[in-house]
This record gives C-alpha cells, sequence and structure tokens, in this order.
C-alpha cells in the first residue's frame, strides 16, 4: 500500500483506503459496490487504485452530459452496469422565475442547509425557467419533503419524467497546453489567468481559491493531475495532464479552461 500512497497527497490517505475497501468488499462478496458521488479528482485516484486487475472492473454515472460528480459503480467482470444500477434521481425546481433568478450557489447552499453532505448529490444545472439536480435516490424522499424554500422563495421539488429533458451545460472545456516552473498553486494559477504571483498568492490568501471544492489558503500546495480549480472572480480549471518536461526544466501541462457557450 505505501508505493500507492507515495504517488498521492498525504490528505488523500483516507480515501485511498476507503477505495481499497470497497474493492475488497467486492472481491469477497462477488457482488457489485455502488459509491456516492465523487469528483473528477476522486474518481481518478479510485480507478489508479481498482485499474484494470483481476476480475474487478469500475464504471461511472453522473445523469447528465458531461457531469462533473459521478457515482461509481466497483462491479465483478460478470456484472453488466445499466443506468438504473447508479441509483440517481434529478430533480427540477419549480419556483417564480419571473420574479427571481435562482443561482447555483443557491441552489447549494440549500441542499448542505438540509444536513446532506455533497458526497449525496451530483450535477446542478439552470436555465432561465427551471433548475435541476442528480441526488442519491436513497434521500430522495427527504429532500421532497424537506427542500420546499430558497432563502426567501418558496420552491417546489419535482422528479423529472421520461419524457422531460435533462439541462444541457452551459460550459464548454477548452484545452490549452502552458509550460510553468513548479506545480505550486500560485505558481499555477498566476500562468494560467496571466497574472503575477501576488496577485495569485492575495487570492489564495483570501480564501477565494477551491482545489477539487475545498478552500485551499496555502499558496505552496502542490497540484496534480485531475485537480479541479475554481477561483472566485476569475474562474475554473482543470490540470488534464501532467506531460513531462522541457529542455528548460519547465513542467508542460495541459489544462482545461471552463468557459461559457456563446
Amino acid at each position: 500500500m505505501e508505493e500507492i500512497f507515495q504517488h498521492f497527497r498525504p490528505e488523500e490517505r483516507e480515501f485511498i483506503d476507503q477505495v481499497s475497501g470497497w474493492r475488497m468488499e467486492v472481491e469477497n462478496r462477488y457482488a457489485p459496490k455502488l459509491t456516492d458521488f465523487l469528483d473528477p479528482r476522486q474518481r481518478f485516484i479510485a480507478q489508479s487504485i481498482i485499474g484494470h486487475q483481476g476480475d474487478i472492473e469500475m464504471a461511472n454515472f453522473g445523469a447528465f452530459d458531461e457531469a462533473e460528480r459521478r457515482r461509481i459503480l466497483i462491479y465483478p467482470s460478470y456484472f453488466v452496469p445499466v443506468e438504473e444500477d447508479y441509483q440517481i434521481t434529478v430533480f427540477h425546481l419549480r419556483y417564480p422565475t419571473k420574479f427571481v433568478q435562482l443561482e447555483h450557489p443557491d441552489v447549494l447552499g440549500a441542499l448542505l442547509s438540509l444536513g446532506l453532505g455533497r458526497e449525496k448529490f451530483g450535477d446542478i444545472r439552470l436555465d432561465n425557467s427551471t433548475a435541476q439536480f442528480a441526488i442519491a435516490s436513497e434521500i430522495e424522499d427527504y429532500v421532497r419533503a424537506n427542500l420546499t424554500s430558497i432563502g426567501k422563495v418558496k420552491v417546489y421539488v419535482e422528479e423529472l419524467n421520461s419524457t422531460e429533458m435533462l439541462l444541457s451545460n452551459e460550459e464548454v472545456w477548452t484545452d490549452e497546453m502552458m509550460t510553468v516552473s513548479s506545480m505550486r498553486l500560485d505558481t499555477v494559477i498566476a500562468s494560467v489567468f496571466n497574472i503575477s504571483r501576488q496577485k495569485s498568492a492575495a487570492l489564495i490568501n483570501s480564501g477565494k481559491v477551491k482545489v477539487n471544492f475545498t478552500i485551499r489558503e496555502n499558496i505552496s500546495f502542490e497540484l496534480h493531475e485531475l485537480d479541479l480549480l475554481s477561483i472566485r472572480g476569475f474562474g475554473r480549471f482543470m490540470i488534464r495532464a501532467i506531460e513531462g518536461r522541457t529542455k528548460k526544466d519547465k513542467i508542460r501541462i495541459n489544462i482545461g479552461r471552463m468557459e461559457r457557450k456563446t
């Protein structure tokens, strides 16, 4: 196990142990194991540990096209997963759109205020007339009964039926290659957004930077592949791949930058 740990951050050890436990459970019971919703970095770690060794395989699903957060299914090779196995319910919200327009943080905050962990629900999608979000089916009754308002707005939660369309992602990822002197958080942010290291450090120190949905205030925090970053006021990007070093010993990285569709 130690040789696995050396490739990941110390704070990721607990999750690595959890994934190893999932794999062992599937091997012992020879039956599928469904997880909560995982972010891209967590799925990368899970895939690295489970891999394609032996008779155990892994797949993921998040209901929406290009879903960012997905449940994974770990299963013996005899098993053929279908969408129903992921036990995901998609809800949509009815509310007076003529008077108010909900935004992503509003819906996210309302779900968290119900006492739900972030792992119990997936992507949140919005347009001008409704909001949709994916949740683990085991909590759908609880959400339906308790999510009655968002702020001062009265909302009505309904399960999306089979004839209704899922909202598409209003944002697209554009890939870009660049070089950085190190994978430090302040260095990469400065390079991606073409700002000074001082400004990058100020953003980090003021709590405006999240890595994999967690605020990071350490400017020397080391970034890894599949890390998803959100910088308030600037946008989001992902470290898609670390491609090696240039002749001048710079690190070549492939990033995905999130932009709104035009």
